[in-house]
């Protein structure tokens, strides 16, 4: 079995991308107690499925994805504790930021993404979590991030709903099978034919509608989801967003803050820049330019009323090799 796949089958990692990057840091394989430790050299390499398996740093294996590890470098940087808050995850894509904040003691994580079916699994069948998907962060309210969380949590269900799927005894029945009858049979509560061919007719017709999607629903929230508190209010705002601009992004976001809530964000100064100063394959390579990005980070959050608390670097580079930056701000009581 290839090596990378072995991870994931065998529970080491979530998914092949992280598999690798463990590879990368160190992985033995061995048939039995007494055999030496092999090491895998590349993804491809042929592990047996009867092998033991050790990681040499275990470190990529810890969170959903290496995101989680770059929010917990900057959490404990800024020595900020997320237990017992209500957060909002902006980017949530495949969820690291999220998952680290749940271990970290967060009592509740909304997601947000413009993507969809990115969320890994175990996170989606996390009652702490409401992963809300297709939405805009740049174009995000308080009522529409309160309407989408609605949906997420919600099924459609038909409003005329007939509980009785029996179909009404038909004339004779007693016949089946057999059946005997003699002069006290009562057969008052027979339905009549016609009683019996409406009632399929009826049936029928809601299959029909069914089909065609034009049966009558309402929203109501799935068994199990009707406590779960959606209020548009947050305490800590957390994110990792490509392709945009925070100062696009962060107008929409502070709104969102409750009162002294707190703002850390994840800066990458290709997006921050213009495409002229940014070198080939996406990296930044003029470092005087991350003063720049600062600054403009800065301005933006302190015409919204953001202080900034603290300006560090990402404990990780980017999965391309920009290095990365968060900021970590909050809004005044």
């Amino acid at each position: 079995m290839r090596a990378d796949v072995f991870l994931v089958e065998f529970g080491h990692a979530t998914t092949r991308s992280q598999a690798q990057r463990l590879i990368a840091a160190g992985v033995e394989w061995r048939l039995s107690p007494l055999a030496p430790w092999q090491k895998v050299a590349k993804n491809g390499d042929d592990i047996p499925s009867v092998a033991e398996v050790r990681l040499l740093d275990d470190a990529e294996a810890k969170y959903i994805s290496r995101g989680g590890l770059k929010l917990e470098g900057a959490l404990a940087a800024t020595k900020l504790s997320a237990k017992g808050l209500r957060c909002l995850d902006v980017g949530q894509s495949s969820g690291g930021f999220t998952d680290c904040l749940l271990q970290q003691g967060a009592a509740q994580v909304i997601g947000v993404d413009v993507g969809h079916g990115q969320l890994h699994e175990q996170l989606r069948n996390d009652l702490r979590v409401v992963a809300v998907e297709g939405l805009n962060a740049r174009a995000m309210t308080a009522e529409t991030l309160k309407e989408a969380c609605e949906e997420a949590l919600s099924e459609q269900v038909e409003t005329d709903i007939d509980d009785n799927d029996t179909q009404p005894v038909a004339p004779y029945a007693w016949m089946r099978n057999g059946g005997e009858v003699d002069d006290g049979y009562d057969d008052s509560d027979d339905a009549r034919e016609q009683d019996v061919e409406a009632f399929k007719a009826e049936r029928a017709a809601k299959a029909r509608a069914r089909a065609e999607g034009t049966v009558r629903t309402v929203r109501r929230r799935r068994a199990g989801l009707e406590q779960v508190d959606i209020t548009p209010m947050f305490d800590l705002v957390t994110g990792d967003l490509s392709f945009i601009s925070l100062t696009l992004v962060l107008p929409a976001l502070v709104p969102l803050l409750a009162p002294d809530g707190q703002l850390l964000m994840l800066v990458k100064p290709q997006f921050e820049l213009q495409p002229g100063q940014v070198g080939k394959g996406g990296i930044v390579r003029d470092e005087s330019l991350y003063a720049v990005v600062e600054q403009r980070i800065r301005d933006c959050c302190a015409g919204l009323g953001l202080t900034v608390q603290a300006w560090l670097d990402s404990p990780i580079s980017g999965g391309d090799g920009n290095r990365e930056f968060f900021v970590f701000a909050r809004r005044a009581a």
